[in-house]
């Protein structure tokens, strides 16, 4: 494909992006960031952990971009006594047949919002680690596969943390994203606060695409170009978080960061910012896209000493102090 053809793929693409922005925008006031990394999520095929606390609007949110992509979706509250069962299903046994049938459980959609998924204990968690990964789910001897696109988005509540149980390493390394959902604006919380007093009708979202035209994105995204300078500047980061020691300026972090980010992560870094270049209209990524979502796409994958934490230091500040250091190309 010609360069002139390659860049009207990518524009129209972000025309769909902007559609799909604009149509949820109707129904959520604010939360433009939160909108952003959902459809980033769709465009990269990877999971999001939604990190606020509640009434902030993150089901709602979800719900209404399921509506606009015309995807199914399915809630899931994850509570203390949830077993495996409840998440991707069981056998039922039929007296008349006398045999056991599959019992498809909710993970069976396109959009799972996993709600306060912190709140699990670990065996339902790692029931759900098999579907994210392997997008696929075991039911008794036999394996079915989940409907495409297929997504997790989980949320945690951030400041309870009665009756709760940390997410395994290994699982929180498998959402390509951690977005904080932060509190809407005065001036937004005004026009919510309005809507209600009017008693207007809520507005809802109409289809503004398909399975089929977010398949078209995935595809698209293979072919944003990446240079050989921006893959370095991402390794750059990356091994920031791994050998601090090794970069002058960093040598502090060493004593600050038990565990640094994955291969998964520089894999994860390189495609959200083809991806965020691509809902920008871009045939290539920048080292702006990289900052755009490098604290989504390593927050979580930073593991904070326990002096670190005593001392107030957040993962976020980490990365501050890395991008501060590290030449930009």
């Amino acid at each position: 494909m010609d360069l002139t053809a390659q860049t009207n793929k990518i524009a129209a693409q972000s025309e769909l992006v902007k559609k799909i922005r604009e149509e949820v925008g109707k129904v959520i006031v604010g939360q433009e960031r939160l909108i952003d990394r959902l459809i980033l999520a769709l465009v990269t095929d990877g999971h999001i952990l939604l990190e606020g606390v509640p009434g902030l609007a993150k089901t709602l949110s979800v719900n209404t971009l399921a509506k606009a992509l015309g995807l199914d979706f399915k809630r899931i509250s994850f509570t203390p006594d949830l077993l495996p069962a409840d998440v991707v299903g069981t056998l039922v046994y039929s007296p008349k047949t006398g045999e056991f049938t599959p019992k498809k459980g909710p993970v069976f959609t396109n959009l799972l919002l996993a709600d306060e998924i912190n709140r699990a204990p670990a065996k339902v968690q790692s029931a759900l680690l098999e579907s994210m990964q392997e997008r696929q789910v075991t039911i008794g001897d036999e394996t079915y596969r989940l409907p495409a696109p297929f997504l997790v988005l989980a949320t945690q509540n951030p400041i309870e943390q009665e009756g709760t149980y940390p997410l395994p390493e290994a699982q929180v390394d498998r959402f390509m994203f951690k977005c904080l959902v932060e509190t809407p604006s005065k001036s937004d919380e005004r026009r919510i606060m309005e809507r209600f007093a009017q008693g207007a009708k809520a507005p809802e979202a109409e289809t503004v695409a398909t399975p089929e035209a977010i398949a078209s994105l995935r595809d698209t995204l293979k072919e944003v170009y990446c240079d050989e300078k921006v893959g370095d500047y991402i390794l750059d980061i990356v091994f920031a978080t791994r050998e601090p020691e090794n970069v002058k300026g960093l040598e502090s972090l060493k004593e600050q960061i038990q565990v640094g980010a994955s291969p998964r992560a520089t894999l994860a870094l390189n495609k959200a910012a083809r991806a965020n270049a691509l809902v920008n209209g871009r045939a290539y990524a920048t080292p702006q896209d990289v900052k755009a979502v490098v604290y989504d796409v390593l927050r979580h994958r930073i593991l904070l000493t326990y002096e670190a934490e005593a001392e107030n230091i957040t993962s976020d500040k980490i990365i501050d102090k890395i991008l501060s250091v590290i030449p930009v190309p």
